[in-house]
Parts: structure tokens; sequence; C-alpha cells
């Protein structure tokens, strides 16, 4: 018995080896999950959003260039008026007794001007005669041109006088509808320093426009006849639609933000906009239909080296004389500066190694980029792709290579168990649950 008991600890301590060189082998082969998705096929359209004011397409302000009372207001909201309909009267006591002021200042300046006509008649006719002296006839001519002069100025007084008293009556510019209505009857207008303003009025409201603000990172995409969409809390489940028919050059500076206005030109036939909404605007930039696509994440993801086929050349050299080559070209890659200032630019890291994300983004912006597929040997490999329009969720790709329903891996799940590398069979392993990356 007691030899038994000694043969048995050395096998037991063999049994416990291999036991755990299997549980931690089959860790390290079960401790990468992969997420998959499908290459498939739809439209992709590229947009830009902005908010917007509703107005109608002509909106003018009516207002007074005479002060006085309001007697009367023939108008109020919602009316429907004619071009110089009367839509206000100001009490024209005062202006009725400038203009009978500025008549009797005409009559007396008439007087004045005929008395020295006849004067200077008088002159002529001496003077022909040898009855009156030079001197004489250049005073009554004098006196005559003056007289001219107090009779016409006297009569633009007047003039001006019956046009204040005219525009006593406030009359519609324009046909359309009352929108605004900022004085009762009884109130006092002044309009010595300013035109206030009375009415607004708007020319159509079945023709509408958006004045939407949008930002300079946007404004390039923005092009004259571009189809848009928007929506209105009035309205929170129909979409409107309108086109683009003018970008402003002049900027808004909103917040320390710079902006453009783009006016939005839209039917309102059924009148249900009003003027003063707030509108939800998308911009459609550009619409790609019945194309291959791809979510933008699978295009980001970067997977773990160990997880790669080891790719032999056609010498039938291994994976790692393959790798060492390519660490030789990335250390020259280094050296020579990576491209991009000395090792510290795009390509490269902090200190001086490959930087792959940098390459990755420098790769999509030339319209390049790839997918990773699982082989035969359950091994990741690339595919690439011409990388085309994104809505920043999908991005449209092409390539001989790949086909619809084609899966494609956009990540990887780490399990939890297999996070710590010192865990042994002994330890207590954690809950479920993973983490993506």
């Amino acid at each position: 018995m007691k030899k038994s008991y000694i043969i048995g600890g050395p096998v037991l301590l063999v049994v416990l080896a291999a036991g755990l060189y299997f549980f931690l082998a089959a860790g390290k082969n079960a401790d990468v999950q992969y997420r998959f998705d499908k290459i498939s096929r739809g439209d992709i359209q590229m947009v830009v959003t902005a908010t917007g004011t509703l107005s109608a397409v002509t909106t003018v302000q009516v207002g007074t260039q005479v002060s006085g009372i309001i007697a009367k207001i023939n108008v109020d909201f919602n009316d429907h008026v004619k071009k110089n309909q009367i839509v206000a009267l100001i009490d024209p006591t005062m202006l009725q007794q400038s203009v009978r002021d500025a008549d009797a200042s005409r009559q007396r300046a008439l007087a004045q001007y005929n008395e020295s006509k006849r004067a200077l008649d008088r002159a002529t006719t001496l003077l022909n005669k040898n009855l009156a002296s030079q001197a004489d006839y250049d005073a009554a001519l004098t006196t005559f041109e003056s007289n001219k002069a107090a009779k016409t100025q006297a009569e633009a007084q007047h003039e001006r006088a019956q046009i204040n008293l005219d525009y006593a009556t406030i009359r519609a510019p324009i046909d359309g509808v009352v929108i605004s209505r900022q004085v009762d009857v009884g109130q006092t207008v002044a309009a010595s320093f300013s035109s206030p303003t009375l009415f607004t009025i708007a020319n159509d409201l079945t023709k509408m426009q958006v004045l939407a603000n949008v930002d300079e990172a946007d404004i390039g995409k923005v092009q004259t006849g571009q189809i848009v969409s928007f929506t209105v809390d009035a309205y929170a489940e129909q979409v409107f639609r309108g086109t683009v028919s003018q970008v402003r050059l002049a900027p808004v500076t909103v917040q320390n933000v710079v902006n453009y206005v783009v006016v939005i030109n839209v039917p309102n036939e059924d009148k249900k906009l009003m003027p003063g909404m707030t509108a939800t605007v998308t911009v459609l930039v550009q619409k790609n239909e019945a194309i291959l696509k791809v979510p933008t994440i699978a295009l980001k993801f970067q997977p773990p080296a160990e997880q790669l086929e080891a790719r032999k050349d056609s010498a039938g050299q291994g994976g790692g004389q393959v790798d060492s080559a390519r660490a030789e070209r990335r250390r020259q890659y280094s050296q020579q500066g990576g491209g991009q200032g000395g090792g510290q630019g795009q390509g490269m890291g902090s200190g001086g190694g490959f930087d792959a994300q940098a390459m990755q983004r420098r790769m999509a912006a030339r319209g390049i980029g790839k997918v990773w597929v699982l082989n035969q040997n359950k091994k990741l490999e690339s595919v690439g792709v011409k990388i085309g329009l994104t809505d920043g969720t999908y991005t449209e790709v092409s390539s001989p290579k790949i086909t619809e329903g084609m899966q494609i891996v956009s990540g990887v799940v780490m399990q939890k168990a297999a996070a710590t590398a010192t865990n042994t069979p002994f330890q207590q392993q954690g809950g479920g649950g993973g983490r993506g990356r």
C-alpha cells in the first residue's frame, strides 16, 4: 500500500499538468469571438441637416411717413387686401391746416410776383423812352426774379403739404394677407426719425420659403437645385418638400460658429405652413441606389495580429520569415520619416512604430479600404474594396471579390473568462458577458 501511494503522487501531478495545459490551450483558442455582418444591397444618400424659419416669399412692412393719431383701421389679422386698398387713416386735422397755410403762402408769393412783373414792365417801357435810368430797370428786374423764385418755393411747399395729407391715408402696397397689426385706433405714431410699422402683409402664402442656417463645414455640399425635405413641429408626421433656390454669401455668426443662409422654396397649396414656423431641414446632397454596402464599422475593424493567416511566399518560406521582412520594411519606413515628419506623422506611432489606423485613414481618403473575412482555416483574410458614398452608418463598396450576402467581420468580442492570462483551473471564473472590440 505504501509503495502504491508513492507511485501515485507523480502520476497525479502529470495528470493535473496535462489537464491544465489542455484547459489553457482550449481557452486560448476560445478567447476570441467574431461579430459578423453581411454585405447588403440598397440605397445610400448623403445629406446635410440644418434648422430654419418659414416665411412668405414677399413680406412688406407697411409704415407711415407722417405723425399723428390713428383715426381708423379698416383691416385686421388674416384679412386679404388688394393693392392700393385703404387699410388705415391718420387724423388729418393738422395736415389739412398745413395745406391751408401753405396755400396762403403760395397766394401771397403769387401776388408779389405779379406786382413785380408789372413794375418790370413799366421800367422796361420808361427805359425804352429814355425816361428811366438803367439802375431803376435793374432794380425792377432783380425784384421780379426774386419774387418769381419765392412763388416757385411757395408752390413747392403747398405741394409738399398736400402730399403729407395724402400720406395720412395708409394704403396696401401689394396684394396679400395681413399677418401682423401693431397699432390700434387712438394710438399716436411718430415718424420723426424712422417710419413706424403699422402692418405686415405677406404677398402669397401658397408660396413659402425656408431660411436655413447651414454650418460652414457643410455649406460646400449645398448647391442650387438640390431637393430638400423638412418637418415642422405642428405636423411632426408629415414630410414637406422643397428646392434650394439660393445660397447667400453673407456669413452669419451664431455663438462663434459661422453659418450661411440657404433659401429653400416650398409650395404651400394647402396653407398648412405658417410664417415663423421652425423647420428641421434635410438637404439631399447625393444618392446612390441599388449598390453594395457594408456597415462603416467593418471598414474600421483592425483584427488581432495573432488571428491573421500566416502567408507563405512563393519559395515556401514560413510565415515568420514573411513577418520578419514586413518588420524590416516598417523599420526602413520609420527611418525614412514615415513620409510624415520623421516617424511622428500620420503613418507612424509616437515611438516610430507603424500606425495601422493612420494608414487606414490615409487609404480611406484615397477611396481604398478593406474588409475581413474568415477563410477555410478559420483565419482572417483581408479583401480590398473601393470605398464610395457613405451616410455614416453604411458605406458603399465595390470589388470583384465581394458579393451580396457575403459575411464579413465587423468586430471582436473578447470573453471575460479569457481576458486574464493568469487564470488557472483552480481559480474561480468570472460571470458571463463580454466586451466588444
